[in-house]
């Protein structure tokens, strides 16, 4: 993923950014105005539309309006400017306090997983059992596109082999790092994955660590050790606990991140990547989980105390919380606590095609967890770093958009709608395995890449929340994989710079994911744009030309002055439903619209690297000049995440090695 280290810079030379002729609704706002940064000047939050009934009520109301304020605030001054500068961030690389990105708990039971062949046209290693992996594309066209696989040792293995394991290693000859097949900001991996699971069955006799394993014979909870492809055992879990509450062979993956490995690098502005990366480890499991037969959903009805509990953070660590009174700036100390773990979300992964119908009763489960702080939790984290930055701003935003309990809040499983398919042909044949291992952050573009039409148009009905809805149907509620680990209608959208696409014109084009949004973007963004359905769009694609225009200048510029942000075959900035959002469901969603981008992106991962070239994710970006380009001024609609795809540049001085067993080193 590439993102420019944010840094104290003195305001950049005005540059007229759009390619597009002016009009009224461009010019709403002053052009690169400057970013605000006092809570005081966010956007108000919307008046309640009915008085509280009471002062309990006007309590809680006031409480709201201060999360949403804290959030809005954040966004805000965290946003880079043309203009006045960068988001606020470390001057230069504190090497000799980098964190590690392993987190590993001394003195816990430690389960290896299987290795897994790279590929089905790859004879299995000795011993090993036999894992499915069906064709790339099958996966987004049946669910189950395979029989749902037995819960075990073996398909565990598999699921976290093919979501949050270490791809490979890379070397210079003087430094050498580690790959996952998540991608993450920066390769920081702030992202930790916990595994809830009835007991692990070994698939056959040559599973010998499986069968002496406490896991075997009692349900538990475990960290995820992707350096060695483990399991940390932390607890054990009652023998009631998941038959209670989940469909049988279901387990629940949880994660949490770690803010101070982003905020390291980058600042203040972590916390927008933390949930970026969030977003991208949800994809990779849903999509090795369908992978196995199995789907996914968010347990999005549980609180941040709840994940607290179901995690055992806190359980074993030195410091688990903020100080009562933050730093008032950012400070550099000792700081323990900044390496706690932030609970994120936590899924439900369980069998496809199942007919039974099930539901989920939150209240209860959330008072079952709360019994989880006196089981015996075992181990103890390692220590990151030996010194930090606490970055402030990042733990209050942290704190306001925490998620309470939601008692009332209703789980279902949506039917699976497949996404279209214009042709298997476009796809290189390649295993589910082959791309998720294979994928890589671009680091350059190659700016000479042009790709076809149709594969353009084929990347675009994988990004389509609702997949092939058919004649009459509208895209936004979340039915295609990986979309549908998510329990809200879509709320974000794709800006697009077509640079290199034979058959279509350069220029700016926006997919619609949430055709509900359609009048509502069309009469807030400006309103000389085209809104032209291109010539071979297939039916069912919300994909619109605005305007017709060279943007490679344009891209290169709103991204940071980074050239692969024009050097590839296309570019785009992710645009959410913003204000609205928060107003409707609340301070929580802050996070998890990061979460939905951070979904997309992955899926434009995977879809470039089935097709033959690569992609990466660019998170400096300057927030406003994007939104003047479009024509958005306020807070309806912001810009969260950018992203590029085309034809990569290889760097041959590094060299890559195996992922298993790798250097016995830690970053």
């Amino acid at each position: 993923m590439s993102l420019r280290p944010s840094r104290s810079f003195l305001p950049l030379r005005h540059q007229p950014l759009s390619p597009f002729p002016s009009s009224p609704a461009s010019s709403r706002l002053p052009p690169h105005r400057r970013t605000t940064t006092s809570a005081s000047s966010s956007p108000p939050p919307s008046a309640p539309m009915h008085p509280p009934a009471s002062a309990k009520d006007a309590e809680a109301d006031q409480e709201q309006q201060r999360r949403q304020q804290q959030a809005q605030a954040y966004h805000s001054q965290t946003k880079h400017s043309l203009t006045a500068g960068y988001a606020r961030g470390p001057r230069g690389l504190d090497w000799a306090n980098q964190p590690n990105p392993f987190l590993r708990f001394a003195r816990s039971p430690l389960l290896p997983l299987l290795h897994l062949p790279p590929d089905s046209h790859h004879h299995h290693r000795q011993h090993q059992p036999p894992s499915p992996a069906p064709i790339y594309h099958s996966v987004f066209s049946a669910l189950p596109c395979v029989p749902p696989q037995p819960l075990s040792h073996a398909s565990i293995s598999q699921l976290f082999y093919d979501s949050l394991s270490l791809s490979a290693w890379k070397t210079t000859g003087v430094s050498t790092w580690s790959l996952r097949v998540n991608p993450s900001s920066g390769n920081l991996h702030p992202t930790e994955a916990y595994l809830l699971s009835p007991p692990l069955l070994p698939s056959s006799a040559a599973d010998a660590a499986a069968s002496s394993s406490p896991a075997s014979s009692s349900p538990f909870v475990a960290h995820y050790a992707p350096k060695e492809h483990a399991l940390d055992l932390r607890a054990l879990l009652p023998h009631d606990f998941l038959p209670r509450f989940f469909p049988p062979s279901s387990v629940l993956v949880g994660f949490s991140s770690i803010f101070w490995r982003e905020a390291w690098k980058y600042g203040e502005r972590a916390f927008r990547y933390c949930n970026h990366d969030v977003g991208h480890a949800i994809a990779a499991v849903a999509i090795a989980a369908g992978s196995l037969g199995w789907d996914a959903r968010l347990l999005d009805g549980l609180g941040s105390s709840d994940l607290r509990n179901l995690f055992g953070l806190g359980k074993g660590f030195p410091s688990t919380s903020p100080p009562a009174q933050l730093p008032s700036r950012p400070t550099r100390g000792r700081f323990p606590w900044v390496e706690m773990e932030h609970p994120d979300c936590v899924l439900l992964v369980f069998p496809a095609g199942s007919s039974s119908v099930f539901s989920i009763d939150y209240a209860s489960l959330s008072k079952e967890i709360s019994k989880f702080p006196s089981l015996e939790w075992f181990g103890s984290p390692n220590s990151l770093s030996k010194d930090h930055v606490c970055w402030d701003i990042i733990y209050r935003t942290a704190e306001a958009v925490e998620k309470p309990l939601t008692e009332g809040e209703h789980f279902s499983i949506d039917p699976f709608s497949s996404s279209g398919l214009i042709s298997d042909g476009l796809y290189k044949k390649l295993t589910v395995r082959e791309v998720v291992r294979k994928r890589r952050s671009a680091v350059d573009m190659d700016g000479v890449h042009v790709m076809k039409k149709e594969t353009f148009y084929q990347i675009m009905l994988h990004c389509l929340p609702s997949g092939d809805v058919g004649r009459g149907g509208r895209q936004g509620k979340q039915l295609a994989l990986p979309f549908r680990v998510l329990p809200w209608d879509s709320e974000v959208h794709a800006a697009l710079f077509v640079h290199r696409v034979a058959g279509l014109p350069k220029g700016l084009y926006f997919l619609v994911r949430n055709e509900d949004h359609f009048d509502i973007l069309k009469q807030t963004m400006r309103s000389d744009f085209e809104w032209v359905k291109p010539d071979g769009c297939p039916d069912g694609l919300p994909l619109y030309r605005l305007a017709s225009s060279d943007c490679q200048v344009l891209a290169k510029q709103l991204s940071c002055h980074q050239d692969i942000a024009s050097d590839g075959s296309f570019s785009l900035g992710m645009v959410a439903r913003f204000e609205p959002a928060l107003h409707e469901r609340k301070a929580w969603m802050y996070p998890r619209l990061f979460w939905e981008t951070g979904i997309l992106g992955q899926v434009l991962y995977l879809e470039a690297h089935a097709v033959g070239i690569s992609a990466t994710g660019i998170g400096c970006y300057f927030d406003d000049a994007v939104h003047d380009v479009l024509g958005l001024s306020g807070s309806e609609f912001q810009s969260l995440y950018h992203f590029t795809v085309g034809g990569p540049v290889l760097d041959k001085r590094i060299m890559s090695l195996p992922a298993y067993p790798g250097p016995d080193v830690d970053a």
